[in-house]
């Protein structure tokens, strides 16, 4: 790291460079970013793409006085280092380290915090409002990227902003980069903007040429505001009530600084376009911007290499196989995602499928109805979406799926906890809020190989199912190749013990094996949320002293509150120890480290158990 960089403890420092020096203190952050993310892992091409945004962006306004709201957070390692946290960077997404997207209380220059799509016009235009209202001058500036611009809420904003006079600035930042390839009527006016950058060029050549001949000036100005309509529909966001920018290059400081301080004495709503490029700076990256969206760690030098270790087989790729397998067999079968088809492992499917693949962009709310749609018309929709983004379509989930009772099946990736990610993408809550919907049902695979049956179980119904499934590889089960299902609502015993039963939901059976085999334990691998198996839960509850349920969900309304609710509703009175994840938001870090410390690993299961019940 040379000097530029290493004199930079806060955007004020910056804010005292000459202008000559940015360029320098670019490639510098850059290369920051690059060596830090190699050696932790996570977002690098969305990333690599900010470095000149943000630069301009603390160069010009006077933050944290001025508020920047990011959205998403796959854009902020750049903003992270400049604003004081440069040093500890090689914490990123660890335990008790840096989080890999803004947080308020890691930083007063986190302004908001956030981890899903398309908040930030909403947030800065409250920060704006705010501003207005307590009477104090300051700037809001929301940065928006192109896919995030797919989603309702940030045009329900744009539509609030727009007859407000308040001192907001959004920012797109148009790099072509979403997860999955941006889809929609926006992506493609997009499209139509870029095609039309030689428009701005001649225009401000022509305004160069006719600026010292007033009356042909004045004709040529309104030849553009003509030819703006035809050319370059900036008209969009203008009907919207904002002032159109751009676009403009995301990597010249010289036209993003001088354009950020003109705009800065601009009243009312500003709309800037900028241009970037994915992975910029960075050839492998920019070579390849998804495989380098969000990399584990690798040497700068070589990139990402393969490894000769074949990896287990995930549950998203069971998923992805069984769709594919599923939708061979029966021709009513569609898959929709919110713009997630490599997280989701739909990637197969759209290439074998593509007439049945619905990529609905980052709008969850939008995909259920849409799903629902669907199935009023005889298809048969397959909804594949992580726990974290479901919570968004949570009305429509109700509304138009379950009270309508449709045969909808939801595939939940990433249940439970996920690692880096952290609060923002755990999974916690599904099995709450959705068991206590009348029409639903709710099934959690215990290995690889049950997520599979359970999937054509959930397919076979003519009600909404979901099945819920953590993220990565579970005990190594092979799936069958067949697409046969197990009983619906059914669970079953795995191992015969005495004395006390363990009622386990999902894949923590199998810590719960091991801590059976220690404590001569009943195992039941339940299967089912919703419909619970009472049956078989009276049976074991009548023939043990002591029962646990394990779950890795939310313990308050969650599994275990359904064992207990059915106990009660049998009239049989047996000591439950509840076992999940506890009333709070569980940070970042590794996934086994984190279900250690809530105890949800094997020693953590033994020792809570042995707690209870000494003897």
């Amino acid at each position: 790291m040379t000097a530029l960089l290493q004199a930079i403890a806060s955007p004020a420092d910056l804010r005292r460079l000459p202008r000559a020096d940015l360029p320098g203190l670019a490639d510098e952050l850059r290369q920051c970013v690059l060596d830090n993310v190699s050696k932790t892992g996570g977002h690098l091409s969305s990333n690599l793409g900010t470095v000149e945004l943000t630069v301009a962006l603390h160069y010009v306004f006077n933050t944290p006085e001025d508020r920047i709201v990011w959205d998403v957070g796959h854009q902020t390692y750049p903003h992270k280092i400049l604003t004081g946290r440069r040093e500890r960077m090689p914490t990123l997404r660890q335990l008790h380290g840096l989080s890999g997207f803004p947080r308020r209380e890691e930083s007063e220059y986190d302004t908001f915090g956030v981890g899903h799509s398309s908040t930030s016009i909403s947030a800065a235009l409250g920060m704006a409002l705010a501003a207005r209202q307590k009477g104090e001058s300051r700037h809001s500036i929301a940065v928006i990227g192109d896919g995030a611009m797919t989603a309702g809420m940030a045009f329900e904003a744009l539509n609030n902003a727009g007859v407000e006079d308040c001192k907001l600035l959004v920012i797109l930042n148009d790099n072509d980069m979403s997860i999955s390839p941006p889809v929609g009527a926006l992506n493609r006016y997009l499209a139509q903007l870029m095609s039309g950058r030689f428009y701005s060029a001649a225009k401000t050549v022509g305004k160069n040429v006719l600026k010292n001949a007033p009356p042909l000036f004045e004709l040529a100005k309104r030849l553009e505001e003509h030819a703006k309509g035809m050319v370059v529909p900036a008209t969009l966001f203008e009907k919207f009530g904002f002032n159109y920018i751009g676009p403009i290059d995301g990597h010249d400081l010289e036209s993003l600084i001088p354009t950020l301080e003109n705009i800065k004495h601009l009243d009312g709503p500003q709309f800037l376009h900028v241009v970037t490029k994915k992975g910029q700076g960075y050839k492998l990256a920019e070579a390849d911007p998804v495989a380098y969206h969000g990399p584990g760690k690798f040497d700068p030098l070589v990139g990402l290499i393969p490894s000769s270790t074949p990896a287990k087989t995930t549950f998203t790729q069971v998923f992805g196989q069984w769709l594919c397998d599923m939708a061979a067999q029966d021709k009513r079968l569609v898959g929709i995602t919110p713009a997630m088809r490599e997280g989701s492992g739909m990637l197969e499917f759209h290439k074998r499928f593509p007439d049945r693949y619905y990529d609905v962009g980052i709008a969850e709310q939008h995909a259920v109805t849409f799903a629902a749609g669907m199935a009023c018309e005889g298809l048969k929709p397959v909804v594949a979406i992580y726990s974290t983004f479901l919570q968004r379509a949570y009305d429509q989930l109700i509304h138009d799926v379950a009270l309508q009772n449709l045969p909808v099946v939801f595939a939940i990736d990433r249940a439970g906890l996920v690692g880096a990610d952290g609060a923002t993408h755990a999974g916690a809550y599904d099995i709450a809020f959705i068991r206590c919907i009348p029409n639903m049902s709710l099934a959690c695979p215990a290995d690889e190989r049950e997520c599979r049956q359970l999937l054509s179980t959930a397919y076979a119904q003519n009600h909404p199912v979901a099945v819920r499934y953590p993220r990565g590889a579970g005990v190594g089960t092979k799936p069958d190749a067949d697409l046969n299902p197990v009983p619906f609502g059914k669970g079953e015993v795995r191992r015969e013990g005495e004395k006390l039963a363990i009622l386990v939901f999902g894949a923590l059976l199998a810590p719960a094996l091991q801590v059976a085999d220690k404590l001569n334990a009943t195992v039941v691998n339940m299967r089912w949320v919703k419909p619970l198996d009472v049956e078989l839960l009276a049976q074991i509850a009548q023939s043990h002293e002591h029962l646990v349920t394990v779950e890795d969900s939310c313990v308050m309304g969650g599994a275990g509150s359904a064992v207990a609710e059915a106990l009660q509703a049998c009239s049989i009175t047996r000591p439950v120890l509840h076992l999940g994840l506890p009333d709070a938001f569980i940070e970042h870090g590794d996934p086994a480290q984190l279900l250690a410390l809530q105890g949800l690993d094997a020693p953590g299961i033994e020792a809570a158990i042995l707690r209870r019940w000494p003897d």
